[in-house]
């Protein structure tokens, strides 16, 4: 039976962890070797897999900066507040269709239904390549985060449904980290399709950028459908005896798994459950710090146009790269050291979002053009190793729930947090070009925000573990 209300499930999850205590020198049903040869097992398929769904993932999302400048914003004769609309709308589907994707997902299986859902919206990437006006372009959009919305949550709940909690952050890190170098990479490939493709054909460079981008997304995700896994215990890519390891695994730190005999949570049950946790809620407003902070990620390029006037297109693209390169290094140690120090990821976080608000606070006193450049990079350091921190720490706080409800919460978190973006969009006009003050002072606010926010969560588990060990 589920749980009613949060106090109940706080004190069933209080429960697990006493029996996990109670049974820690219990003979497990499988040994160390099975169990290190599974996740090695998994960790060869799922996350290869995801790691390279999620990289072509981003730079679908991501290659509208670079199109801007590459051309389409000429051609489409597109204003400032134009192009933040394009970005905005994205979002509203995304958003909507994120909660009930995971419902469905909790009931099919996810080595179908991910890759299908990005054949969609890798086929209407290309078509991107086609659009005549502003209005091709916002339509688009729209559709293509409809299709998307399944994607991120769906692979939040996978992999949350396969580790441990003191596995979580560095396998949530790797599936950062393919954000970080879909950035990096791909100013890259886009000053090469733009430079190499221009005029191929009769083709606009910024156009080729969708068709190559797209096409590879269609053809990676057809490739996925035979190595993607399922949930643990029912995968058919493992042995009966692997999905029983996989399963009792997991109830050693009381992460639940639906197996073929547990009781499935309906679908208002579960919203209900994951809606009546605060928990939910203080991750919802934690990751919506962070992600309205990230925005910053659609409009490097132009920021670092606006600091440097008189480079290239390709060099502006060559010059956001040691923004994710940097990011890219710290987001990798802080995700392999949280993992060594769990119940101190909190402050991590918190640690992280208060040396991007010192970042963020200098840039608005700083004028250098060179010095904001330097704060860009650490600022976004700070951003992109909480991203994949926020999102651990909230599936190991909801790892006790009905897999139902922990999707709804995980999806939750993600819709919601993702609502930032759509004023994010709006932070930095070209009319406040090249200081930006405004988008770097609401930048500030949010981040002090989150530090409150994730300071406080740690307090309170840490007060809450505390209590347990001395009852």
């Amino acid at each position: 039976m589920a749980p009613s209300t949060i106090e109940d499930q706080i004190k069933m999850d209080v429960t697990s962890e006493k029996i996990e205590h109670a049974s820690i020198d219990e003979t497990p049903s499988f040994t160390p070797e099975e169990e290190k040869a599974l996740v090695r097992k998994i960790d060869l398929t799922l996350l290869p897999t995801m790691w390279i769904m999620y990289l072509l993932s981003y730079m679908d999302r991501t290659n509208i900066g670079n199109a801007k400048i590459s051309g389409m914003e000429t051609d489409l004769n597109l204003t400032s507040g134009e192009y933040s609309i394009a970005l905005v709308v994205f979002f509203v589907g995304y958003v909507v269709f994120e909660v009930p994707s995971n419902l469905v997902l909790g009931r099919t299986r996810p080595s179908i239904f991910l890759p299908s859902i990005m054949i969609l919206w890798g086929t209407l990437t290309c078509v991107m390549a086609t659009i005549k006006s502003y209005k091709h372009l916002v339509v688009l959009r729209v559709i293509i985060g409809c299709v998307e919305a399944g994607f991120a949550p769906g692979v939040l709940l996978l992999l949350s449904s396969w580790y441990k909690r003191t596995e979580q952050s560095k396998r949530f890190g790797v599936y950062i980290s393919a954000a970080i170098l879909s950035g990096a990479f791909g100013g890259l490939i886009a000053a090469g399709i733009v430079d190499n493709l221009e005029g191929a054909h009769g083709i606009r460079g910024w156009r080729w950028l969708f068709i190559v981008e797209g096409a590879a997304t269609v053809g990676f995700a057809i490739i996925s459908l035979f190595i993607l896994p399922d949930f643990p215990a029912t995968s058919k890519r493992l042995s009966e005896r692997e999905r029983r390891i996989a399963v009792a695994r997991l109830a050693t730190e009381n992460v639940t798994a639906v197996t073929e005999n547990s009781e499935r949570m309906g679908n208002w049950q579960a919203v209900k459950v994951s809606v009546c946790d605060w928990r939910t809620w203080a991750f919802v407003v934690g990751y919506m710090v962070i992600v309205g902070s990230s925005t910053l990620t659609y409009f490097y390029p132009t920021l670092v146009q606006g600091l440097f006037n008189d480079a290239s297109t390709y060099r502006v693209n060559l010059l956001t790269v040691p923004i994710y390169g940097f990011a890219f290094i710290c987001t990798g140690i802080t995700a392999y050291f949280s993992d060594k120090i769990p119940s101190w990821r909190g402050l991590v976080i918190t640690g992280w979002l208060a040396f991007s608000l010192a970042c963020s606070i200098i840039v608005c006193a700083v004028y250098n053009f060179t010095a904001r450049y330097i704060l860009l990079v650490l600022m976004a350091a700070g951003l992109w190793a909480t991203n994949g921190g926020s999102l651990a720490y909230a599936s190991s706080a909801f790892a006790g729930m009905n897999p139902q409800a922990r999707g709804v919460s995980l999806a939750l978190v993600n819709a919601l947090g993702n609502l930032a973006q759509i004023y994010g969009a709006y932070l930095f006009p070209d009319t406040d070009s090249p200081k930006y003050i405004m988008g770097f002072s609401v930048i500030s606010a949010m981040l002090a925000l989150g530090v409150v926010v994730y300071a406080g969560l740690h307090v309170w588990f840490r007060r809450r573990t505390r209590s347990f060990f001395e009852e």
